[in-house]
């Protein structure tokens, strides 16, 4: 079979996070995280009871749609017939007669029209057989598809004791399969939502090709245009029921199987609705041995208040039209031919199993719910109000539902208004806060920006003193990759140096390996290493004679040289000396001004020029010793 959607689905554009959804799911397949921005549904853990579809007032939850599925049968040249059931009494009182309702179901295009009724009948009268027979084991009715997913989900140890019997719906359909053929093709009408599930139990889906709820039903009846006051009566095809028209009674079925329904002989206790059935089935999986009866249990109030139906209100008028319906049913049957065509379906194999899908999420560590509890401000017992606002029973069970992850303490209606009152008191003191921050903010972007100026200016300053010394001065990084560098050094290298630079301003990341002689390449991987200077030593470089200083800057990661080209005519002769004495002087000034400019917060490149400083320093004493 291809991918089927959920049978249930919330649409985020239309969400609106009232939770509406999440308290009224009774298995919590509803989950509610941080990180997502609205509630989700399981479908693993879903159980199609509709119960979040009713309660959504924005109209978020839908179901899955079955009108162009049906649509597209009807239109295929196959064989159709609707399997109506009974609970149109309720839900469609605004039509006059039933027969006029069955015309408009045979001007949508379907051949045949049949009243689950007679299907009712039929397991009704296999449920007296399997009670009477038990022979003291207890059995839960399977007529309800959301009772049959909420036992093989959440109670999967009471599947041995569902009855192993299918719905009417199915009984229905194979009745009409025998009496039309295998092809034709069957559609499902009625006011159940998970019966769209349940139909995809059986022959891939084969059986039961279609389910429509009452909804979808009155949407194709506007689409196409069918009403009453334009068709003419017609009948249900036979077989006809007898009192299976009471099935959208909870005990219906019961009265329909002959079965006891006294409170003093009866062995079967009927319940319905989400917080009897709920009750009901722990009851019966804790204290069965005390209560000796089976089970008729429905999720809704009866078939005649189902989710798939336009309203949802009402119950005790609607009980009264399925009864008055009943009655004019039940009053012109031929009780002889009915009982022939009961002996004669009764021999089709009705029976079907339950497969476990246990969806129970383990028990959290009593830690967990403790620190949830400490969250939404119940840590003490007392505090623990049991207000139900949350939608579970207690304060503690809706913590172990926040425990495991399918809910969020924002859920809780103290915990909302005790944080929204700290909210608006926080809000208080955060505009008088961020009044004070502004002020202080736009003080320091002003401080700042004055700062970067200065540092700017300082920065150019430095950059336009450093072109200006005579001397080559080079920075490098361990890599012996250049920093930094003068136009006095590119001159100095050569041409090399000049057709880089042209590329690459200041030779910025050149690899200083590459343009100087591999025992000056030693001697800054020296400095490097050992974070020891080297002073004043004379290399042949090509045809020059250069004299050079290294010394390191920050240990192991930067260091810096002084070169001069002592074959230069500045550098030639005693009187030259003296003028390269007097240019170093005035060189060191200038680098006492940049230190004295860039302050305290000197730069690595400070760094660089004090050891530029001393290395005049030395230089020049030891040509005055000379002297």
């Amino acid at each position: 079979m291809k991918d089927i959607k959920p049978v249930l689905f919330i649409d985020e554009g239309k969400c609106r996070n009232s939770y509406s959804c999440v308290r009224v799911c009774p298995v919590n397949a509803i989950e509610v995280r941080p990180q997502k921005p609205h509630p989700a549904i399981l479908p693993e853990r879903c159980i199609g009871c509709g119960l979040c579809f009713v309660s959504c007032s924005p109209r978020a939850i839908g179901f899955r749609d079955s009108k162009e599925e049906v649509k597209s049968l009807l239109s295929s040249g196959r064989k159709t017939a609707a399997l109506v059931e009974p609970s149109i009494a309720s839900e469609f009182d605004d039509i006059t007669d039933y027969r006029k309702f069955v015309a408009m179901i045979r001007s949508l295009g379907f051949d045949y029209v049949h009243e689950d009724s007679f299907g009712v009948d039929l397991i009704a009268a296999r449920y007296a057989d399997l009670f009477s027979e038990s022979g003291g084991k207890y059995y839960i009715t399977a007529n309800c598809p959301s009772i049959v997913k909420l036992i093989e989900k959440f109670h999967p140890e009471l599947v041995p004791n569902l009855a192993p019997l299918v719905s009417p719906m199915i009984a229905t359909a194979m009745v009409v399969k025998e009496l039309y053929g295998p092809d034709i093709a069957t559609v499902q009408i009625g006011p159940c939502i998970d019966a769209k599930d349940e139909s995809l139990i059986y022959k891939s889906g084969r059986l039961v090709e279609g389910v429509l709820t009452f909804i979808e039903l009155r949407q194709l009846f506007d689409e196409f245009k069918i009403q009453e006051r334009l068709v003419r009566m017609s009948e249900f095809d036979p077989p006809y029921g007898y009192w299976g028209a009471l099935y959208p009674l909870p005990a219906g079925i019961i009265q329909a199987g002959g079965i006891k329904r006294d409170m003093v002989s009866s062995s079967v206790i009927t319940a319905s609705g989400k917080e009897d059935i709920l009750e009901a089935i722990n009851d019966f999986d804790k204290y069965i041995d005390t209560i000796h009866h089976h089970f008729n249990l429905f999720f809704c109030h009866g078939c005649l208040l189902g989710p798939g139906m336009e309203h949802h209100r009402e119950r005790f008028r609607r009980r009264s039209l399925v009864r008055r319906y009943t009655e004019k049913r039940v009053g012109k049957l031929d009780k002889e031919l009915w009982q022939k065509n009961m002996d004669k379906w009764l021999k089709l194999d009705f029976s079907r199993t339950f497969t476990p899908d246990d969806q129970r999420i383990p028990e959290p560590p009593q830690e967990a719910i403790n620190e949830v509890l400490k969250i939404i401000g119940k840590e003490n017992p007392d505090e623990e109000v049991n207000c139900g606002a949350c939608g579970y029973m207690s304060c503690r069970d809706f913590a172990t539902t926040v425990a495991k992850g399918l809910a969020v303490p924002e859920m809780c209606h103290t915990f909302n208004l005790r944080n929204k009152q700290g909210y608006i008191e926080t809000l208080r003191q955060t505009n008088r806060k961020l009044a004070e921050t502004k002020k202080a903010l736009k003080d320091s972007e002003e401080l700042a920006r004055r700062e970067k100026e200065v540092a700017q200016h300082a920065s150019d300053m430095m950059n336009n003193m450093l072109e200006k010394l005579p001397s080559g001065v080079v920075i490098v990084d361990n890599n012996l990759k250049i920093l930094h560098s003068n136009q006095s050094f590119i001159n100095i290298i050569g041409e090399d140096a000049k057709a880089i630079s042209e590329v690459i301003p200041g030779l910025a990341g050149a690899d200083i390996k590459t343009m100087i002689p591999f025992n000056v390449y030693n001697m800054f991987t020296f400095v490097l290493k050992e974070d020891e200077p080297v002073v004043s030593k004379d290399v042949q470089f090509e045809e020059k004679m250069l004299n050079i200083s290294i010394f390191p800057i920050k240990k192991n990661k930067i260091c810096g040289a002084i070169i001069r080209d002592l074959y230069s005519p500045e550098v030639q002769g005693e009187e030259v000396t003296s003028r390269v004495s007097e240019v170093i002087d005035k060189n060191l000034e200038m680098v006492q001004k940049i230190g004295f400019l860039l302050g305290e917060g000197a730069s690595e490149t400070e760094q660089m020029l004090n050891s530029i400083i001393e290395s005049y320093k030395k230089k020049s004493n030891l040509q005055n010793n000379r002297k």
